[in-house]
């Protein structure tokens, strides 16, 4: 059961944060590539292995970084995308109690477009060739073109959309569910096929039926793979046989559908304008089944002002030619609490001080920095009445009012520049709105001498440029301030003041800049709440000279022509919204980035597994001696569920059920026979028993797949714990094996 919940959230997850993706098909194709060939290769290498995926490579072959740039610029002039869509029958199909809906466009052809275009480039570049058929990609390279291929095959046999959706009808929570049309026969032929080359031993990944075949199904509960039902003409996919038959029978019903409740017109009305991928969750309704209490926890998220949240919509389309991606969270009243901080749009002016070659920006508009302050001493103090008892201390012993002296002078406007990450002294520059500067500079002023700082006052050009000092161990810091035209400038040194100042001045700032200005999304003006602008390869190359010197000149050339991404925040009346025109980034840091990342990523899951798996290990061995010393004429439990709880008498402990150990892998289920999942392991414990003494016992600990961790763990009576690396096991090994292992350092 637990697992079956787990699969569902799981999946209800990533269906939804996964269709950004979707909204650039040529960065999602090169990303998969790189996911692909990374999780194969790193299942191949040993959890102590650290060396960056293809860092050799790259160090030794800069032009690899040319090849992938030029690679990117074919994908995105050479592949065509899937148009629009204005309305949806699949829409219309979904259940009246859907509370999560996400849909995107068949990208058959345009994975087969960009795969082509990549198949070129290897054939056509030596450089690319010889890398994509070096070592473990030699092995995984092949193995991901066919999986591609076998992903366009599939798409010709689907419709123009596919649709994912939830809703609250299920019988052990949220019943996840996937639709497309179907327009040409031979599907359920495809599919069983593809069930069958992708089986692990006799256990398919997800059933195929056919009309026929689900009315003389029997259910089973818990569920063993998602099931998929091939109609004449829809394909639908559930992870549940009794969802999948409830889910058919709807569908050849008439009566109210999806779009006759307020959830679903507000999902229609997202079509209308044009959409190729679009998400959205009924919030309000899923905050209506938690249950309410008198908790702290309920009482905060009241103050907080999400309580009253409504949708959040999400939808990817093109507006003047231009790619943009929008994100909506809804209110059912004015926004209040945390929820309304941010401001309405107006001028973002501390962006005039902002250099236009800043990797990194962001500005920010609140309603007001003083009554934000009392908003969060008033939330943390409603559960922990002593939370700003620190703060008191402070304001008594520096005799400044934090929020008098210095919040009350700010305005609600707040910016920050980064230019550069350099070792030792990166370079940044922040922004805040003044009302009432000389004031501000008095309690500056305090705060400097209560605790010693040496201040260097200047004036240049009429401005009053303040220099603080503050001793480090390694060297002494410098940060500079001064007060210009309404706004307190901060900076990492004199220079980076004085900077700002000038570019200010001359109105050469990235807030006038074009480069700026092309990303405002069509039909707005500059006004917005909040912005966040970066240029991600050179943010992403500066990193990469780091560790591959190298690679400098070929970095130069691939990021120099980078377009910048930027989104842009709007705090409306009873919305938050977010517009995005950036419709990707340059292929190079994606292709580098998702070398180094996904790997990491990958193994550093692995490796939490592990350590769990090692814990949990650890932790059965000495629920094991406790359970011989209070039983001896037991000897060792023979199983986990004689370790567990017992469910009916949480609290008892007895030889039966001894409550030693917690009920994920104590609970009656997990007996001899039987393996108990958790944290991407699975578990089992067998004794070597003569009558009702049992002298000896194995535990095994063995990934549930290659992907959640690449050793194998054991450990018997002796409490020892040791280790092979290798595929998951299928069955639990004797403590006579298990002896033959390498024991744990």
């Amino acid at each position: 059961m637990r697992e079956y919940l787990e699969r569902q959230r799981l999946l209800y997850g990533i269906s939804f944060y996964a269709i950004p993706f979707y909204a650039n098909p040529c960065v999602f194709i090169v990303a998969l590539i790189f996911l692909m060939t990374s999780s194969g290769a790193a299942q191949a290498t040993a959890p102590a292995q650290t060396e960056i995926p293809w860092a050799r490579d790259l160090a030794n072959n800069p032009a690899l970084m040319t090849e992938f740039g030029r690679l990117m610029e074919k994908l995105q002039h050479g592949v065509q995308f899937p148009a629009e869509r204005s309305q949806s029958r699949l829409l219309t199909l979904q259940h009246g109690s859907t509370v999560f809906y996400s849909a995107f466009p068949n990208y058959g052809d345009t994975i087969h477009q960009a795969l082509t275009i990549f198949q070129g480039e290897l054939h056509d570049s030596a450089v690319l060739r010889a890398w994509w058929q070096h070592g473990d990609l030699a092995v995984y390279g092949p193995r991901v073109e066919d999986a591609l291929e076998k992903a366009y095959e599939l798409s010709q046999f689907l419709g123009d959309e596919i649709t994912v959706s939830a809703g609250t009808e299920g019988r052990q929570g949220p019943s996840l569910q996937i639709l497309a049309e179907i327009r040409k026969p031979g599907l359920e032929d495809f599919l069983r096929q593809m069930a069958k080359q992708l089986a692990s031993g006799s256990k398919p990944p997800f059933h195929v039926f056919n009309m026929q075949e689900l009315g003389t199904a029997k259910e089973m509960f818990p569920p063993q793979q998602p099931v998929i039902l091939v109609r004449p003409d829809l394909l639908v996919g559930t992870l549940d046989l009794g969802e999948l038959k409830r889910l058919n029978a709807h569908l050849d019903r008439t009566g109210v559908d999806f779009t006759s409740t307020p959830f679903g017109q507000r999902v229609a009305r997202t079509y209308e304008g044009g959409a190729t991928s679009l998400g959205a969750v009924d919030l309000q309704t899923i905050l209506k089944q938690i249950p309410t209490n008198a908790s702290p926890g309920q009482a905060l998220f009241h103050h907080s002002g999400f309580n009253d949240m409504k949708y959040l919509v999400w939808e990817h389309e093109r507006l003047a030619g231009r790619s943009s991606s929008e994100m909506e969270l809804s209110f059912n009243g004015p926004r209040h609490g945390m929820a309304s901080w941010l401001a309405s749009p107006g001028p973002l002016r501390s962006l005039d001080f902002v250099s236009p070659h800043a990797i990194m920006a962001s500005a920010i508009l609140l309603r007001n920095p003083a009554q934000i302050y009392d908003d969060v001493k008033e939330l943390a103090t409603a559960s922990n009445p002593k939370a700003f008892a620190s703060v008191e201390q402070m304001e008594a012993a520096l005799k400044v009012n934090l929020k008098e002296d210095l919040l009350s002078r700010l305005g609600g406007e707040i910016a920050f520049e980064l230019d550069s990450l350099n070792p030792p002294d990166p370079e940044w520059e922040a922004m805040l709105q003044v009302n009432d500067p000389d004031r501000l500079q008095s309690t500056l002023s305090t705060l400097l001498t209560a605790t010693h700082l040496n201040v260097q006052r200047s004036r240049e050009d009429g401005v009053t440029y303040y220099t603080v000092r503050i001793p480090s161990a390694g060297k002494t810091l410098e940060i500079g301030y001064a007060f210009v035209d309404g706004y307190l400038l901060i900076a990492s040194n004199h220079e980076g003041v004085a900077g700002a100042v000038r570019l200010h001045r001359s109105g050469e700032s990235l807030g006038r800049s074009q480069k700026f200005l092309a990303t405002l999304p069509p039909g707005s003006g500059p006004d917005a709440s909040a912005v966040f602008y970066e240029t991600p390869n050179a943010l992403a190359a500066m990193n990469m000279r780091r560790f591959f010197p190298q690679l400098s000149e070929s970095l130069s050339r691939s990021t120099a022509e980078a377009p910048p991404i930027a989104v842009y925040g709007y705090g409306e009346e009873s919305a938050l919204r977010e517009v995005s025109t950036s419709g990707g980034v340059d292929a190079s840091v994606i292709l580098v980035g998702a070398a180094i990342a996904i790997p990491n990523l990958l193994r550093a899951r692995m490796a939490a597994n592990e350590a769990s798996a090692v814990a949990m290990i650890r932790t059965a061995n000495t629920a094991q001696i406790a359970y011989s010393s209070s039983y001896p004429q037991r000897g060792f439990a023979r199983d986990l569920a004689t370790l567990g709880p017992d469910p009916a008498r949480p609290a008892a402990s007895t030889a039966e059920r001894a409550n030693l150990i917690d009920p994920t892998l104590g609970n009656p289920s997990c007996t001899a026979d039987a393996w108990c999942v958790k944290s991407g392991f699975q578990f089992s414990v067998s004794a070597v028993c003569k009558k009702q003494l049992c002298q000896q016992y194995v535990m095994v600990g063995t990934p549930v797949s290659s992907s959640t961790g690449s050793r194998n763990f054991c450990s018997t009576s002796d409490a020892v714990i040791r280790f092979k690396i290798g595929l998951p096991l299928t069955t639990p090994v004797s403590s006579t094996e298990c002896g033959t292992w390498a024991p744990l350092q």
